[in-house]
């Protein structure tokens, strides 16, 4: 009777362990890098910006 209790215990943790490792990769698979390539892109927009209104830099 108590092992039941600790396969079912071992089950969930597994479970929870999975469902951890799959947010995880979410995250540094999917949500950084389009978090990474969105802040790039803006500011690459934000710099055509400036420079269609204030021309190209002078050096």
């Amino acid at each position: 009777m108590g092992t039941s209790g600790s396969q079912a215990r071992t089950a969930e943790q597994r479970k929870e362990q999975r469902s951890e490792l799959a947010v995880f990769l979410l995250i540094t698979v999917v949500i950084f890098p389009v978090i990474a390539i969105g802040l790039v892109a803006t500011m690459g927009f934000a710099i055509w910006i400036w420079q269609i209104f204030n021309g190209p830099p002078t050096g």
